[in-house]
């Protein structure tokens, strides 16, 4: 086998993993996207307003990864019947998403420490001023302190000289003393060493950017693979037609 046919062959791989890539980035999108709703509801609470919402990264993916298997199709087609147009048409395309996953990829990297300077500057004086007085912004910050035994952002000082507190006499939630039937004053609050909620947003946003950074990583180094191959086949396939015409 000569080192044109292994360059096709080559090319037919990696556009099978392209095309296993694209597939896999829609899996994760979809994930992504059906897993907001339900980390929203039974994990983050009323962290989900302020962070799942903020960008569309889950139809980022799955849009990428259906151009990323058709373009794994055009690639096979350029290589089995040695087109130099398709292989311009692969090239190009190629180029365009490798650029378009690093700005996702820096994307995440700055949002991942945006999100939580963001979640202080609202967190604290929401609860100061809006937990006990609207009913959906208590219930949603009531479930996700129950659901993760946490209590307000950062802890029990959240709540202190709140409205909330102000209101029932100087008390906190009861989940800032660890939910038992105990009246949570100031003292039970202390002595409950409830941590704060952020820890558990920090962890599910982790999770989330490591495995897309992980996909994109996999999936970019098979890219840079395929334009290395291709550039090669175009470049034998130019050649060849010069001496041809010559």
């Amino acid at each position: 086998m000569g080192l044109f046919d292994f360059a096709k062959v080559m090319m037919v791989v990696y556009n099978l993993l392209i095309l296993s890539g694209g597939g896999g980035l829609i899996a994760v999108g979809f994930w992504m996207h059906f897993t907001s709703d339900l980390l929203g509801s039974n994990v983050l609470g009323v962290f989900a307003v302020h962070t799942m919402n903020l960008i569309n990264v889950d139809m980022y993916f799955i849009s990428i990864g259906i151009v990323m298997f058709l373009l794994g199709c055009l690639g096979c087609c350029g290589a089995k019947k040695e087109s130099k147009c398709l292989l311009i048409w692969f090239l190009s395309i190629i180029v365009i998403i490798l650029v378009a996953e690093l700005a996702i990829g820096l994307f995440a990297l700055a949002y991942s420490s945006y999100i939580g300077t963001y979640l202080r500057s609202w967190a604290r004086p929401a609860l100061q001023n809006q937990y006990g007085r609207h009913f959906h912004f208590t219930e949603l910050w009531n479930r996700t302190m129950t659901k993760l035994d946490c209590c307000g952002f950062n802890n029990y000082t959240d709540f202190t000289g709140s409205y909330y507190s102000k209101l029932y006499g100087e008390i906190y939630p009861s989940s800032c003393c660890g939910n038992t039937t105990l009246r949570c004053d100031l003292q039970n609050a202390k002595n409950s060493m409830v941590k704060g909620c952020f820890k558990w947003i920090e962890w599910a946003l982790d999770e989330k950017l490591y495995i897309l950074g992980a996909v994109a990583a996999g999936v970019a180094g098979t890219e840079s693979g395929a334009v290395i191959v291709a550039l090669y086949l175009f470049f034998y396939l130019d050649k060849d037609e010069m001496i041809k015409a010559a």
